[in-house]
C-alpha cells in the first residue's frame, strides 16, 4: 500500500520518537492536532485531515487518554530513509 510524501513525512517523525498532541471540544471531538518532535519542537506539517487519515488507517495510535504515536502498522508501511528528507 503506498502511502503520500506528506504521510511518510509525518510517520519519520512519530518513528523517530516524536507525538501528536490532540485538543478536543466538550462532546470529546477533535478540534486541533499539535505535532512535537522527539526534541520537543513544534512541527506544523500535519493538518487536521492528514492526522484523521492516518488515525482512520490505524497508523497512529493513543492510549488511555494520551499523546498519539505510532503503531505497529505505521512502522511497516513507513520507507527507510537515512537522511529522513
Amino acid at each position: 500500500m503506498d502511502i503520500s510524501k506528506a504521510e511518510q513525512r509525518v510517520l519519520h517523525l512519530l518513528a523517530q520518537g516524536g507525538r501528536i498532541v490532540v485538543e478536543k471540544d466538550d462532546r470529546g471531538r477533535i478540534v486541533e492536532n499539535r505535532t512535537v518532535t522527539r526534541d520537543g519542537w513544534y512541527w506544523s506539517g500535519c493538518n487536521l485531515a492528514l492526522f484523521k487519515k492516518l488515525k482512520r488507517r490505524g497508523y497512529i495510535g493513543s492510549h488511555g487518554g494520551g499523546p498519539y504515536h505510532i503503531t505497529q502498522l505505521g512502522l511497516r508501511r513507513v520507507r527507510a530513509q537515512l537522511d529522513n528528507r
